[in-house]
């Protein structure tokens, strides 16, 4: 009986080819006895055997003995089923009644319990045979526990590694040499939008741009060649639809027995995601969030750029800076929202009216820069100019209300003014603050004095930051005057400075800057108080009271103390309320009109008068004006100066004075200086008037002496 296993690794069917016993010629036990038998052959074969006789053993080989642990002495006489696992013993009686019949069995496996109480799993095989005169059944096995644990760990490991495979969230995929899908995982396939059937066999360049293919061809044969993975290597693949996504994906080599490279292994990941984040930081990085404009760095960066390119071609450019008049009384009136559409609305304009080349960008606030390139003299920078002022100047809608706003413009040309981004940038501003100056709403090229106006400019604002604590400035007083009584019914404040470095220095100087700092909320209110106090003062000294008009600046009107600074002066002076004038322009009401009525109404509640300064330069008409209850208008002096030469500012004034009668409106006539504008005035009824004709701006002590010999009438 040649019964021989060569490896506990075999496959099922070489086990049981191995086991497989056939029936014993009668020849070879015609004695009825195992003596015939080899002892030697029983003890070096590697597969148990033994002997069941009505249900007992009657022979177990060494071997068997060794793998039970029993001794044949322990065995003999024992039934096998005792050993046998309780779940297993029906398969095994089913094969034993089976080669009790003569039919050799199939090779089956079992349970069998050691003697030590460990379980061994066999595989077996069963056959009939006469034993001793009698039917008996001839078994051989062998412990096959190791070899189905090995099985079962394989199995078990290829289960964890297909699970993660299948589970994995990357992409996981693998080639042959020539770059042919052979396998791959589904978030793969779903990616690429292709079928299991469709993918398995397509070349890795099939999905790939053809102007990448020499890329990731070179990245593949460098994994070949030097037999090393290459890990994250950023990649766009297509997918079926067209869809692009961004990827990494590390590639590893496949080795054979003998180490020799036969294929690839892919692991990959979506970045589109992050891809799209590190734009949009990018973006973020160097555009205005706001506008969408590139930002100051962006700017920076072009214009350097710009200013090599220009200085390698010999060519010119100019720099704009450009800020917008009163932006921030409009943030301020009507909300920061306001202010954002405002600024969307003059940031897409400037791109419109520029070129493509052109470049507009955002330095913050309502500050934005331009650079215009193939500039070859400065009328084309004064046109774009021009264009630009025209474009942002037309009508906005803001928060379902029509507005108007104009912007300020300065201008450098390179390498004229300058030949870095620094000073091209410095010598830009310095221009737009000289177009401020000018009345807004223009443009300024740079030049070689606008560098100490600048400086001058600088020095006012500093020093205005301390002229109040330093007591640097005072109040002058003009008188106005009744037309038909000649009698002072009223007095407007002017602010004066003296500054001991800057000498004089004129409100057209320094109310610009300090409307622009903000100073003009703590200078604004120090004049409310000086002025009411010094009415107070003079109706102390026996003199008659009289109007004291006082000018209200945008700033101050939309500040939230305002009234509270108001009621404060009052007090603090004892001077009655409807003897304070709050003078305000045309523009400033017409700016916001429905906040400045609401403004206007608490300042009328607290009996204080209230007067329209600079009539007729604004675009409001009386209709308007009267909805705001003012008391007093002035017609502005630019109509009065021409007086009366010139036919339509006379016509203009006789217009404002006739249609402010029936609304009774005070009108008073500002800047009257001769003897002709005063008889045109008196003559159209115009009811007071004040200019040099009669007294300029005087100290306090000077003006108590003019208003001694002007004494208004007991009855006035």
């Amino acid at each position: 009986m040649a019964i021989k296993l060569k490896s506990a690794g075999k496959s099922k069917s070489a086990i049981k080819k191995t086991l497989k016993v056939k029936p014993y010629k009668k020849s070879i036990f015609k004695q009825n006895d195992l003596s015939q038998l080899s002892e030697d052959i029983i003890s070096n074969i590697s597969v148990g055997i033994y002997i069941v006789q009505n249900e007992k053993f009657v022979y177990v080989s060494p071997l068997f003995q060794k793998l039970s642990g029993y001794s044949y002495a322990d065995l003999a006489g024992t039934n096998p089923v005792d050993y046998i696992h309780p779940d297993d013993r029906e398969i095994v009686r089913k094969k034993a009644i089976k080669s009790l019949k003569g039919k050799s069995s199939d090779a089956y496996e079992y349970r069998f319990t050691r003697k030590n109480g460990e379980v061994m799993l066999v595989l077996e095989m069963v056959t009939s045979i006469t034993y001793r005169g009698k039917r008996a059944a001839l078994g051989s096995f062998i412990d096959i526990t190791e070899h189905r644990q090995m099985e079962e760990a394989l199995r078990q490991s290829e289960e964890r590694y297909q699970t993660i495979i299948e589970e994995m969230e990357e992409w996981y995929f693998e080639t042959d040499l020539a770059g042919n899908i052979t396998f791959f995982n589904d978030v793969f396939a779903n990616v690429l939008g292709y079928s299991q059937k469709e993918l398995t066999g397509l070349n890795f360049r099939s999905f790939i741009k053809k102007e990448e293919s020499d890329s990731v061809y070179r990245l593949f044969n460098q994994v070949f060649k030097t037999g090393e993975s290459t890990k994250n290597f950023p990649h766009e693949f297509i997918s079926t639809d067209g869809t692009v996504t961004s990827a990494e994906f590390s590639i590893f080599p496949k080795r054979d027995k003998e180490g020799k490279v036969y294929g690839f292994r892919g692991i990959g990941h979506d970045i589109t995601e992050r891809k799209h984040a590190e734009e949009k930081i990018k973006y973020l990085a160097t555009h205005d969030s706001l506008t969408g404009l590139p930002n100051r760095l962006m700017f920076s960066q072009l214009l350097n750029h710009a200013i090599q390119s220009a200085k390698r071609y010999t060519r010119q450019f100019a720099v704009l800076f450009i800020d917008l008049d009163r932006f921030k009384i409009i943030n301020d009136t009507l909300g920061h929202e306001a202010g954002d559409q405002l600024l969307q609305e003059i940031a897409m304009r400037l791109k419109q009216a520029l070129r493509a080349v052109d470049v507009v960008a955002r330095l913050g606030g309502d500050e934005f820069v331009i650079f215009i390139e193939g500039v070859s003299d400065s009328s084309q920078a004064a046109t774009v100019s021009h264009n630009i002022l025209t474009t942002i100047i037309k009508p906005i809608t803001i928060m379902g209300q029509e507005r108007h706003i104009t912007a300020s413009i300065g201008i450098s040309v390179f390498p004229k003014d300058a030949e870095d981004e620094q000073s091209l940038m410095k010598n830009a501003d310095m221009a737009m603050y000289l177009a401020k100056e000018k009345g807004k709403n223009n443009y300024q090229f740079y030049s070689e004095d606008i560098q100490s106006k600048s400086i001058e400019r600088l020095s006012i604002e500093t020093n205005l930051r301390f002229a109040l604590e330093r007591n640097e400035l005072s109040l002058h007083y003009q008188a106005k005057v009744d037309f038909k009584t000649n009698v002072i019914t009223g007095v407007e404040a002017l602010l004066r400075w003296q500054n001991p470095s800057l000498g004089s220095v004129t409100p057209t100087q320094f109310i610009p800057v300090a409307e622009e700092s903000g100073l003009i909320i703590p200078i604004g209110r120090w004049i409310l108080r000086t002025a009411c106090a010094q009415n107070a003062a003079w109706q102390q000294q026996g003199l008659p009271a009289v109007c004291m008009a006082v000018n209200l600046s945008l700033r101050q009107l939309t500040d939230d103390n305002l009234i509270d600074d108001i009621r404060t002066a009052l007090n603090d002076s004892g001077m009655a309320p409807n003897l304070l004038e709050l003078e305000i322009t045309e523009s400033m009401v017409m700016h916001n009109p429905t906040r400045m009525i609401a403004v206007l109404a608490k300042i009328k509640n607290l009996g204080v008068r209230l007067a329209i300064d600079d009539f007729g330069t604004g675009y409001s008409s009386l209709a308007q004006i009267k909805h705001f209850h003012v008391d007093t208008l002035k017609v502005d002096r630019s109509f009065i100066r021409n007086i009366p030469k010139d036919s339509e500012d006379k016509a203009i004034t006789e217009a404002i004075i006739a249609l402010g009668k029936p609304l009774s409106f005070i009108v008073v006539a500002e800047g009257v200086e001769t003897v002709d504008q005063l008889d045109f005035l008196r003559e159209h009824s115009c009811d007071e008037m004040q200019g040099h004709y009669f007294s300029k701006p005087i100290a306090p002590e000077q003006f108590a002496d003019l208003l001694r010999e002007h004494v208004p009438s007991p009855g006035k």
